[in-house]
């Protein structure tokens, strides 16, 4: 899980990049980078550790331009380094990409490319989007990104900016969480909504296999074929204090205190007499009654809180509950029948496995 933003507009891109990269410290803070175009050349600087770090790195009078991608890093594939931090480039510095999730297939890829005469700096997966974007560049950003999609297997959201197409940024997604909108100061994309409430509440989360250009006056949205789509267009209501840390140090603590409200807040409404009435349970009465086994399967935090889940489950509707870790479940055979409820808990929403 990594963190990815961008912005074309009126600002000095590097202050929009590092105020969004710090609202999405808590996706990865192994690394951090940004890349801006300042209308003829793509400046990257990247750095190990905290976007503090990033922030301290980026002086007054370097990277400025209105248009750039940032990111921060939970490694996966390559250890936490400055060659490893993203953004990536393409072998002529001309295209830098951001990219959160992971591409499976980026051996192959790499050996592929290498073989063309593309040489790589780092061990990430990410990088060879970055050289397969150069190698379909012939003037349309939007084509060679929707080549490089076609060719990558596995789960990703991509951003891309090229020196030749100044302006404008390139998204994509499959598997992984984009959110974009068009503010006062221009266009915004981030792998959260938190990273952009301040500029706009009006959003497209946008769909797998989709494409979004960016604009600094518009963002045009296309499908997996290239034809021109108009998307749904999501207005946000909360405040930027449910998302944020709340006066305490840390995001852990202030879910520790935050558990007995969050508790309250989900049975709101929810509460019938002695009852729990959820409308969105599709299942019937007569369906739950015939379920005389539960699995429950997550990873992380989810499986641990499946494990409250399987005391409760237990202690109150006396059926047994299993809990498993998800990405071990699918190499398991087990006993799975007409009457097993299985129950499957993402933290994040965007849990793979």
């Amino acid at each position: 899980m990594c963190g990815i933003v961008g912005f074309t507009g009126s600002l000095q891109a590097k202050d929009v990049l590092i105020e969004g990269l710090k609202r999405l410290e808590y996706r990865g803070y192994d690394s951090a980078g940004i890349a801006v175009d300042d209308g003829s050349t793509i400046n990257v600087v990247r750095r190990l550790g905290k976007v503090s770090e990033l922030d301290s790195a980026v002086g007054s009078a370097d990277c400025l331009g209105g248009c750039g991608i940032g990111h921060t890093r939970w490694a996966t594939h390559g250890m936490p380094s400055e060659r490893n931090a993203h953004p990536h480039v393409s072998c002529d510095g001309s295209i830098a990409v951001v990219h959160n999730g992971i591409i499976e297939n980026f051996v192959e890829l790499r050996e592929e490319l290498q073989a063309k005469g593309h040489v790589f700096a780092s061990e990430t997966d990410t990088e060879v989007v970055a050289h397969l974007v150069e190698e379909a560049y012939q003037g349309d950003l939007l084509a060679a990104v929707r080549y490089a999609a076609s060719r990558l297997v596995g789960a990703y959201g991509i951003a891309v900016i090229c020196d030749k197409d100044p302006d404008t940024i390139v998204v994509t997604r499959k598997d992984s969480p984009i959110v974009l909108g068009h503010g006062e100061n221009g266009s915004y994309v981030a792998s959260d909504i938190i990273a952009l409430i301040d500029a706009t509440r009006d959003v497209v989360i946008l769909e797998d296999d989709q494409f979004a250009v960016m604009h600094t006056d518009r963002i045009d949205y296309f499908d997996e074929e290239g034809n021109a789509i108009d998307p749904e267009i999501t207005h946000v209501d909360w405040d930027i204090d449910v998302a944020e840390k709340g006066g305490y140090p840390d995001f852990m603590l202030k879910e520790i205190h935050e558990q007995p409200r969050v508790v309250r807040d989900t049975l709101a409404g929810r509460m019938d007499g002695n009852e729990i009435v959820i409308d969105e349970l599709t299942l019937s009465r007569q369906e739950l009654n015939f379920v005389d086994r539960v699995y429950i399967i997550g990873c992380g935090t989810s499986y641990h809180a499946g494990l409250i889940a399987k005391n409760l489950i237990e202690g109150w509707a006396r059926i047994p509950t299993e809990v498993e870790v998800a990405s071990e479940f699918r190499y398991r055979n087990p006993i799975i029948t007409p009457t097993t409820m299985v129950v499957a808990v993402s933290q994040s929403g965007e849990t793979a496995d």
